[in-house]
């Protein structure tokens, strides 16, 4: 799963590059044969305007937020994209500059740029973003295109229009929400974000949404949360951007990245901060592994600690013989991952880009497994009695109990990441396949499929060519796990069409289709397929 290719050419620094939306559908050029069960739309998020005007947006996840669209009919494929209207979008239009502060850039929400209006412009509190460019998820009947706070953006995932924005505050006791929320096959919701807990202490809440609702009232509306998670600091939650989710449990991985929410609060106006300067990371904390049970809600009071590590993605979670066993993709250590990400160092040549991957944290896929029947237990020996993995839960005399993973696959600064699997089948239950992107020193150069249980691997890769996020789709009448076609967007640039939608048998990732299109295409995050 380690890339086969070097990229001197830096044809990788096209997908970081504004690109115009498209007032119609274009047609794309199919090589192949589009597979006859693929009848709907590939929807995908991530950022397309990288500067307004003369000012730049310095990071990755700051551009503004770009909805793309595939659209399958009779074996024919058919392309648009469309800019969401968020409120940070319409405003730096209108006023030709960074308006709304984003992830890595500060706005100036009026252009007097001296002390006292920045001082009075704090005290009416902090505008947060509505740049909704990481997912885009159903809810009910509706579609939400979303990034990682308080502000969801319902939009028509047929025209691309951009229908309203949605303050979840309004709702629950939130602070912001995951672009990552597990939906079960009725349509229910559940979702993570911090919020504040008793005795002005921080915590983190699971919210569910319930399934699109008899009276077609709105579910946003029924919103409710069904369990509360400590925070290991009372004023510091850990970053978190996904959870695990089982049929019976929660999963929820507490790393040392943290939000210093009084600097967050007290620094932002004064001195012209942005999200990024709100984190640190606490060097002693290694990373706590919280349980709950999901119906009803209830914390499981057992402390599950380990080794140091950022966690963006979780694979899969499921119960197995009183264990829970969750698979995610892990950067070890305690050091940021997002430090790296700036566009600066991602649009660097291939040679700094190499010499900046090698400082950071180092990616690997692992499997953690945590048994659920602890209380009687003797100190010092391994409780975790599954005969397929090497994973090990240990007591500790302290009581709490020490889990140390088993590594599914590592490479050097070659990450599998942005997991996916056959979703809809394979949520929570005991499985065998996940699908990634092959990150090569942070540029995203290759598919990846990884047997977990095996530890064989799959590739497909190109030169120069850089792909997105692999969604699995099921064969109709499909029997086995991976009876399906992985659909990505690759970047292509210096080919004849710049960039194309790749159709691989999600069996052994060969080529099924393409379908190529006479314009670029950035980077992308995540999405869905909408049968």
């Amino acid at each position: 799963m380690v890339s086969r290719f070097e990229h001197p050419a830096g044809g990788y620094k096209k997908i970081f590059e504004t690109c115009e939306e498209l007032s119609e559908s274009l047609p794309a050029t199919v090589i192949g044969r589009i597979p006859s069960f693929l009848r709907g739309s590939l929807l995908r998020l991530g950022p397309g305007l990288f500067e307004v005007g003369d000012e730049p947006f310095y990071h990755l996840f700051d551009g503004q937020a770009l909805m793309h669209k595939f659209d399958f009919k009779n074996g024919e494929v058919t392309y648009l994209r469309k800019f969401i209207r968020t409120d940070a979008y319409v405003r730096a239009i209108t006023e030709k500059r960074v308006v709304i502060t984003e992830f890595g850039t500060f706005g100036y929400p009026d252009p007097c740029k001296n002390i006292f209006s920045r001082f009075f412009s704090y005290f009416k509190g902090v505008e947060v973003t509505d740049n909704c460019l990481v997912n885009v998820y159903p809810v009910g009947e509706d579609f939400y295109a979303v990034t990682e706070t308080n502000y969801i953006t319902k939009v028509n995932p047929d025209t691309l229009q951009t229908l309203k924005k949605v303050d979840m505050c309004n709702y629950i006791n939130i602070n912001g929400v995951t672009a990552h929320p597990h939906i079960e096959n009725d349509g229910t919701v559940y979702n993570i974000g911090n919020c504040m807990g008793k005795g002005a202490t921080l915590a983190y809440n699971v919210v569910k949404i319930p399934p699109t609702q008899k009276d077609k009232s709105d579910p946003i509306e029924k919103s409710k949360v069904v369990v509360q998670f400590p925070s290991a600091e009372r004023f510091k939650p850990s970053y978190v951007h996904s959870f695990g989710m089982s049929e019976n449990y929660i999963v929820f991985v507490e790393t040392p990245v943290k939000i210093n929410l009084l600097k967050f609060l007290s620094a932002w106006s004064i001195r012209g901060s942005n999200y990024m300067d709100c984190f640190e990371s606490n060097e002693s904390q290694g990373t706590l592994f919280h349980l709950a049970r999901k119906e009803p809600g209830e914390y499981i009071d057992l402390k599950f600690k380990g080794a140091a590590i950022g966690m963006f993605h979780h694979i899969n979670t499921y119960e197995d013989q009183g264990f829970i066993v969750f698979d995610l993709c892990a950067w070890k250590g305690f050091e940021f991952v997002y430090n790296y990400l700036w566009l600066a160092n991602l649009r660097a040549n291939w040679e700094e880009v190499k010499k900046a991957a090698m400082m950071a944290p180092q990616p690997e896929v692992r499997r953690y497994v945590i048994p659920l029947d602890v209380h009687k237990e003797e100190q010092g020996k391994n409780l975790v009695s599954l005969p397929y993995t090497t994973a090990t839960a240990v007591m500790h005399a302290d009581g709490t109990i020490w889990l140390e993973p088993e590594v599914l696959f590592s490479g050097p600064r070659q990450a599998f990441e942005f997991p996916q699997i056959n979703y809809s089948r394979f949520a929570g239950k005991n499985y065998t396949y996940t699908y990634g992107l092959g990150l090569n020193h942070f540029i995203p150069d290759r598919i990846c499929k990884l047997d977990v249980k095996t530890k064989e691997t799959w590739v497909w890769q190109e030169p120069d060519s850089y792909p997105s996020e692999p969604l699995f789709v099921q064969t109709p009448d499909g029997v086995d796990e991976d009876d399906g076609v992985l659909l990505t967007i690759v970047a292509a640039p210096g080919s004849q069409r710049p960039a194309y939608l790749l159709i691989l048998n999600a069996k052994d990732l060969s080529e099924i289709a393409r379908a190529e299109v006479d314009c670029s295409i950035p980077v992308t995050f995540h999405g869905m397929y909408k049968p």
